[in-house]
């Protein structure tokens, strides 16, 4: 019998490992702190909010990438509460430009703007994520900031999973503006609907493309639908048996020391992982990271009335 039952254990383990069923891993970032009050949370109150469902589901980190400019006194108190509480702050610019708009010597001076602020501050590590995803529309700009980056000892906030959280967040902010009837119960299952399609689309596209999951880094934005949803993503993504990490663990993927050749990098690492081994760019996106097809399927979902 304990031969038999010995057996047994092993192939169930070969199972769970050969599925994959409990190796997919997430960090969660949070891009644009601190975004101005909402209309339904300011956003000292927003930031309260965040921390404690962190701090209550069990997550001891997390990064928030930080545009300077926003950081008035109750900015800038928001992203020390950020940091005191453990978690990550990172640098997104001072003003959250594109780097056309700017040219690339201006933009090289907007991150160190940043930085002088955001360095002191508790929490800081030299990360940087690039506003947009955007690291430049030709290899000229792009290799200038890949190498300015490098000088000033940064390392490329990256993510995996890319989504339209941000969108998601503008059609609720109108609806509250215009007191439209919101349907919070649908709100809820469509977010996480969203962000759940971009994980498995992404956790796909990494193992065709690496044979592996790899440490994923999802992309959120720090603001109310986050504030509003976070305990309820957590739980929706470890019921779906993933675990949730820190990002310095995640930034220990093999990929965070690639420089994938190509200049489509806005879909996230992955993605540009993928191109740069002869994927089709239309491939790379998923249904759902489209304004229109959101806009559409919440008009038919009466999310809003």
């Amino acid at each position: 019998m304990n031969a038999i039952f010995r057996i047994f254990l092993l192939s169930a383990l070969f199972l769970i490992l050969s599925t994959g069923l409990f190796s997919q891993q997430v960090a969660l970032t949070f891009d644009d702190a601190p975004r101005s009050d909402g209309a339904l949370y300011t956003g000292l109150k927003r930031s309260e909010i965040l921390i404690k469902k962190l701090k209550e589901y069990g997550i001891p980190q997390v990064a928030f990438f930080s545009n300077s400019i926003n950081m008035d006194d109750v900015g800038t108190l928001r992203i020390k509460m950020y940091g005191q509480a453990g978690h990550i702050i990172g640098n997104h610019t001072h003003s959250h430009s594109r780097i056309n708009d700017l040219g690339v010597e201006a933009y090289i001076q907007d991150i160190q703007k940043a930085h002088d602020v955001l360095q002191d501050l508790p929490g800081f590590h030299p990360w940087f994520r690039f506003p947009f995803l955007d690291e430049g529309k030709d290899e000229s700009s792009r290799d200038q900031l890949r190498k300015a980056l490098g000088e000033m000892g940064y390392l490329n906030g990256y993510v995996t999973i890319d989504n339209y959280d941000y969108y998601l967040e503008y059609m609720y902010q109108q609806a509250m503006k215009e007191n439209k009837k919101i349907n919070y119960d649908l709100l809820k299952d469509l977010y996480i609907e969203h962000i759940w399609e971009s994980m498995q689309f992404y956790e796909e596209m990494g193992r065709k493309l690496l044979g592996r999951s790899p440490k994923h880094v999802l992309l959120l934005h720090e603001n109310d639908l986050a504030a509003l949803f976070l305990d309820d993503l957590i739980s929706f993504i470890r019921g779906e048996g993933w675990e949730i990490i820190s990002p310095v663990d995640a930034y220990k993927d093999p990929i965070a020391q690639q420089s994938p050749d190509v200049l489509m990098n806005n879909q996230g690492r992955i993605a540009a992982l993928a191109l740069e081994d002869g994927w089709k760019p239309q491939s790379l996106v998923q249904k759902s990271e489209s304004e229109a097809y959101l806009k559409d399927y919440f008009a038919r979902k009466k999310v809003f009335r």
